[in-house]
């Protein structure tokens, strides 16, 4: 097992594309980090260089002690798990996962031994035998991971292992890769597009964009602390609602005013500014309100009620996702950055007559498509950005 650093890297293609900017982020020994962000944003490149399939343009990368900038793939002692998983098809389970440990000329009862072990943890045991074209791909995916593990290496770099799993075997098997990782306690590095992925597997997730590093920390403060409005909007699922409004600060009291046509005043809770003095400096100005979808309330009295339009119910069984439509200035598609589990989705935020939430409801909650709904919204926990730079407003 080995630390993983990444110091001012850089990469820079033959035609002048700058697909990774000065990244710089380090994975401790035992640690499950993943890279996770929209397509294009540069995980899968720096994966890569990681992994030594791409030249590193400048910076410096450490694997344990090492710079291994410039030594080969074979020789980084690292296992990559791919999304194709990359089986033979002509060999048997075993013989996959003993591929490599086959090529090193290891005697051949000891790869007997460690692939009969590695069988038996990823409960492969009575599947050796079989060939791939047999096998379901939750069992791919597994002697795909078998073909890592049987090497012990320092590193496991993974890259959208489950994408091509269904919904439901994708849940089961991001329970047994964690699992597994923390038993094995190896360094990992897990690259996908999918935030739910991301937030239930990883210690700590690194959100990208543009080839940049937006914020890196561990799920609940991704979540409770986003560091930006792409992080915000990336982060959760319903997305936050974020629009922009104008403060007014008299004393201790603070009340932000929205409304492109009718407008209505959410006077914020007295801890807000206490927690966030930062908020003063905006007073009489515009800044991006962001609300997530738990944080919002049916008709509670004195909790800064708005008004908005319901435009669609989902029965989720546990709960209801309301869809609402709210008088206020949607947050431009510049600011959020593709920030939204599905890049086409930022259409749907906003329109000229508003913009679009969602409220996570009660299951009883008798609420109904196209009628006007009160909604309460917990103050305490709303989140404030700067509409010029889209960073968080905190100290």
């Amino acid at each position: 097992m080995a630390e993983v650093s990444l110091d001012h890297i850089e990469k820079v293609y033959d035609n002048g594309f700058h697909a990774i900017k000065d990244l710089s982020l380090s994975v401790s020994d035992g640690e499950f980090l993943v890279l996770v962000g929209p397509s294009g944003c540069g995980k899968t490149t720096a994966l890569r260089m990681i992994a030594g399939l791409e030249q590193i343009t400048a910076g410096d990368l450490r694997i344990g002690e090492r710079v291994v900038n410039n030594v080969n793939a074979r020789d980084r002692d690292i296992a990559m798990v791919f999304q194709s998983y990359a089986l033979y098809p002509h060999l048997s389970v075993g013989s996959n996962i003993g591929f490599g440990l086959e090529l090193r000329k290891m005697a051949k009862d000891k790869v007997r031994d460690s692939v009969t072990s590695v069988a038996k943890t990823l409960d492969l045991t009575s599947m050796l035998n079989r060939k791939p074209k047999q096998l379901s791909g939750g069992q791919r995916q597994r002697v795909a991971m078998g073909r890592a593990i049987v090497r012990e290496p320092e590193v496991f770099l993974m890259d959208e292992p489950l994408s091509n799993l269904d919904a439901k075997l994708r849940v089961q098997m991001r329970a047994e890769i964690s699992t597994l990782q923390r038993r094995l306690g190896t360094t990992t590095i897990y690259v996908t597009h999918d935030q739910i992925e991301a937030m239930t597997m990883g210690d700590r997730v690194a959100v990208m964009r543009l080839g940049e590093l937006q914020q890196a920390d561990s799920p609940t403060e991704l979540y409770q602390n986003p560091a930006n409005i792409f992080v915000a909007g990336f982060i959760g699922t319903p997305p936050m609602t974020m629009f922009h409004a104008d403060l007014t600060i008299e004393g201790d009291s603070a009340t932000i005013h929205i409304g492109q046509r009718e407008k209505q005043h959410i006077t914020l809770a007295p801890s807000v500014l206490q927690q966030r003095p930062g908020l003063r400096q905006y007073n009489g100005s515009d800044i991006v309100v962001g609300v997530r979808s738990e944080d919002l309330y049916l008709e509670v009295e004195g909790n800064a009620p708005v008004v908005v339009d319901t435009e669609l119910v989902e029965s989720l069984g546990s709960s209801k996702h309301v869809h609402f439509l709210l008088d206020a200035k949607p947050v431009s598609e510049d600011l959020l950055g593709g920030g939204v589990p599905d890049p086409e989705d930022i259409a749907r935020l906003g329109t000229d007559d508003g913009t679009r939430g969602v409220a996570a409801l009660g299951p009883r909650a008798a609420v109904r498509a196209g009628e006007r709904m009160t909604l309460g919204v917990d103050t305490e926990h709303v989140h404030f950005f700067s509409p010029e730079t889209g960073l968080a407003i905190r100290a």
